[in-house]
Formats: C-alpha cells, sequence, structure tokens
C-alpha cells in the first residue's frame, strides 16, 4: 500500500468514525437535522421494530428518544474495513440508555448493549463527498433495568449537576 493510499484510509476512517460520534450525539441532543445526516436518505434501515429506508426511520427513532428526559448513547472505536474507495463496511458496538420519570415520581430505564452492523458509502451531497451510512443493521445483545435514578434537582451530599434534554435547540447543544 503506497504511502498516498494509507494516508487516504486514515482520512476516510476518520470521517467515517464522525459519522458515528454525530449519530450519538444528535440522538441525546434530539438533533433531527444531525440525526438524517448521519445517513443516506435511501439507507436500507432494519431495527427488527423497523425496516425501511432512513428518511422514514429518523422520525420514528427521535420520537422514541424524545420519550425519555435523558438520553445517552457511547459507541466503540468502529471496525472498518474498504471494499473500494467508496464503499465501507463498518461494526461497532454500542450502549445506550434512556431515563423517565414514572407515574410514581421516581425515575428509571434501562441500559442496552447491541451492536451496529453498518456499511457506508462516499456519495456526493450538499457538501461535496462525504461518507454516510448506506446500510444499517442493530442488534441488541442484552438489557437490564435502571432503577431508583437520580431526580432532576442534584444530591445535596454530591451536588453534580443533572442535564434533562426534553426538546430539541437546548441551550448547552453546540454543533460540532
Amino acid at each position: 500500500m503506497s504511502r498516498d493510499t494509507a494516508l487516504q484510509d486514515l482520512l476516510d476512517k476518520q470521517a467515517i468514525t464522525e459519522v458515528l460520534q454525530r449519530y450519538s450525539r444528535t440522538l441525546d441532543w434530539l438533533d433531527d437535522e444531525g440525526q438524517a445526516g448521519c445517513y443516506w436518505p435511501d439507507a436500507h434501515i432494519d431495527y427488527g421494530f423497523f425496516t425501511g429506508s432512513a428518511a422514514e426511520f429518523v422520525p420514528v427513532v427521535m420520537a422514541i428518544e424524545r420519550a425519555s428526559q435523558r438520553r445517552w448513547h457511547l459507541l466503540s472505536t468502529p471496525a472498518i474495513r474498504f471494499d473500494s474507495a467508496d464503499h465501507a463496511e463498518v461494526e461497532c458496538y454500542g450502549m445506550a440508555t434512556g431515563i423517565r420519570q414514572q407515574d410514581d415520581g421516581t425515575w428509571s430505564g434501562g441500559l442496552y448493549g447491541g451492536r451496529y452492523l453498518d456499511a457506508f458509502e462516499r456519495r456526493t451531497g450538499e457538501n461535496g463527498a462525504e461518507w454516510r451510512i448506506a446500510r444499517r443493521r442493530y442488534i441488541m445483545d442484552w438489557k437490564t433495568p435502571l432503577d431508583d435514578q437520580p431526580s432532576n434537582e442534584p444530591n445535596p451530599d454530591f451536588p453534580l449537576p443533572v442535564l434533562q434534554i426534553i426538546a430539541s435547540g437546548h441551550a448547552d447543544y453546540r454543533r460540532m
């Protein structure tokens, strides 16, 4: 492999990794436009409960995320294999949580672990040539309940702020 080819592979891997980071951030901050920008609109999406195009999926997943007062997605470093200059197979592990206030006033939710089996394509979009998800299959490997979560008020014995994102446009959100 030439030095130029190796350098281009590194640049492409970084671009793909940044799409995956943006995927998590835009879910957590309820950024619909940013979430849609992670996929090509015609990308085939299969989450089990949903199979269809990314254009159809984004409103569905964002509605699910809005049902939680707190959410958090963390993805592993991806494994990336290039099939061509403009196509890559990508796999990474993920953990996600959703916390909401229950009818009795307590806070609880779940922690989920799974893997993302993706195909990325570099196409020409509004911003020139860019990498986005062209196909995604999500597999959930495990889940566990998260009971007795902190309320929105900081604990006086350990007064850390609690971030509650219940709508798009949170004051702390920064486009990256």
